[in-house]
Order: structure tokens, then C-alpha cells, then sequence
């Protein structure tokens, strides 16, 4: 009498944590490689999107450091302002990263990588790690302009890559804003009114160009809230060696990050239709 074969063990549809990792980097490390490649195509929108940084240096930085009208206490104005004008320029490049979101949306290139086994969430931080790149290449540029302006920059590698990272934090938060935005709104136009809308009062409402100090109380209480106030914060206490709250910063950072990502990750869907 034949005996039944047993069945085979049931595969679990879950990939495992450990295998969405591979695939959330992998995703991530993709994007990057396609940013990174269009910067190498159109290397004058590098150019391009330096001028204003230059500018906010070489004019307001210059004007007011003879000025004195802004007080630092013994750190330069110029050298307090470099940090601010980095990170005005990631968030420049990341705030209207959702325009590419909503291109692919029309080009049809979004439902076809909604329909891959590739999670939502490394979609999105693909295109936030992305930016990323992107917001570190034109930093580069900014910190050889500083450097040539007498800013006194710190050359120890570890804080120059944990300044990477505050970077990088810093413009995936904004980009995964960007994706959120372009997910309530669905249209190119919309979002750059609002785009535009918020860059300045999230600039202005920081401690990019003054100190918390000298805030009125209500903006004092908007700069607090504001996850640009962490990233010069830390990029500050980094590169220049003024008294910061790294801990703190990087886990704003973080977590203000992961937050977005998980609301862009949801409302991709809703952008796709």
C-alpha cells in the first residue's frame, strides 16, 4: 500500500524583515545611482542652483558680519551663517521634489512601480535618500565657497560625515513633505504655490540666520517646531564647534524622517489614481 506523500512545508508569503531591509536599501541605493547619473547628464543645474547660496554668503553674510547687527557673540557672523545657508540650500533642492512624483504620475511611470513587489516605503525613501545625493553634491559647493571666504570649517573626517548625514536627514524629511503635499493636492501647480508658500516662513522661522535668542516669543515657538531649526542646530555644532544638541538634533532628524515617510508611503496610492 503506497503511502501518501507528505506536503510540502507552506513558504510564508512574508518575505522576513531581514530580506525588506535588502530591498528597502537596494531601492534606496538605486535612486541614488539614477540621481546621480542625471547630475553627470545636466551638470549646470549645479551651477544654477548655486548661485543663490553664493549670494546669501557674499552679500547678506558680508554686509551684515560689517554691520554687527546681528550678534553671535565671539563667533563671526559669516562663520554662524554658513551652516543656515547649507541648509537652505537642501531644502530648496528637496521641497519641490514632489514635481517629480506627480511627472511620473502622468508619464505613467508610477502605477507600473506600484504594481512591483517593491514596497511603497522604499519607494519613497529611494526618492528621499535621492535627494539626499542631491543635496550633498551642491553642499560641496557651498563649503568650498565658505572655505574660500575664511569660514572656519572643521576638517576632522567624523564630524564632516556625521555632517553628511544631518544633510541627508534634513532633505529626505523635506522631500517626503514634498511627496505628502503632492499627494493632497495631485496637481504640478498647487504644489509649487504651497512649495513656495512654505520655503521662506520654514527658512525665516529657524535659527539659519539669527539666534533663538533674539526671536520674538510667538516665532521662538514656531522655530522650535521646526525640524530646519535641528538640522542647522547640529550642521553649527559640527562644522563650526558652536555648543549644539547633537543628540537631540539627530533624533529629530530621525524620527521627523521616518514619520514622513511612512505619510508619503500611504499617500502614493492615492496619487497613483
Amino acid at each position: 500500500m503506497s503511502v501518501p506523500l507528505a506536503a510540502p512545508p507552506a513558504v510564508s508569503a512574508d518575505p522576513g524583515p531581514l530580506r525588506q531591509a535588502r530591498i528597502l536599501a537596494a531601492r534606496v541605493g538605486a535612486m541614488c545611482l539614477v540621481e546621480l547619473q542625471k547630475l553627470r547628464r545636466d551638470q549646470t543645474e549645479l551651477l544654477t542652483r548655486a548661485i543663490q547660496p553664493a549670494l546669501w554668503l557674499l552679500i547678506f553674510g558680508e554686509t551684515f558680519t560689517r554691520l554687527k547687527a546681528i550678534t553671535t557673540g565671539s563667533t563671526p557672523y559669516l562663520d554662524y551663517l554658513a551652516p543656515g545657508i547649507l541648509a537652505q540650500s537642501a531644502l530648496f533642492i528637496s521641497i519641490f521634489y514632489g514635481i517629480q512624483i506627480i511627472w511620473e504620475r502622468d508619464a505613467g511611470v508610477l502605477a507600473k512601480l506600484l504594481v512591483t513587489p517593491t514596497p511603497r516605503a522604499a519607494l519613497v525613501a529611494g526618492k528621499a535618500f535621492a535627494a539626499g545625493v542631491r543635496a550633498l553634491v551642491q553642499a560641496l559647493m557651498v563649503l568650498i565657497l565658505a572655505a574660500i571666504l575664511g569660514v572656519g570649517l572643521t576638517v576632522n573626517p567624523l564630524k564632516l560625515l556625521a555632517m553628511a548625514v544631518v544633510l541627508v536627514l534634513g532633505s529626505a524629511f523635506f522631500c517626503c513633505l514634498s511627496i505628502v503635499i503632492a499627494g493632497i493636492v495631485l496637481s504640478r501647480e498647487r504644489l509649487m504655490g504651497i512649495g513656495q508658500a512654505i520655503t521662506m516662513p520654514l527658512f525665516f522661522g529657524s535659527n539659519a540666520l539669527y539666534p533663538v535668542d533674539l526671536m520674538p516669543s510667538w516665532l521662538k515657538v514656531l522655530s522650535h517646531v521646526n525640524p530646519l531649526s535641528y538640522q542647522v542646530d547640529a550642521l553649527r555644532g559640527l562644522l563650526i564647534g558652536t555648543p549644539s544638541h547633537l543628540g537631540l538634533d539627530f533624533a529629530v532628524l530621525a524620527a521627523a524622517t521616518v514619520a514622513a515617510v511612512s505619510v508619503a508611503s500611504a499617500l502614493l496610492g492615492r496619487l497613483a489614481r
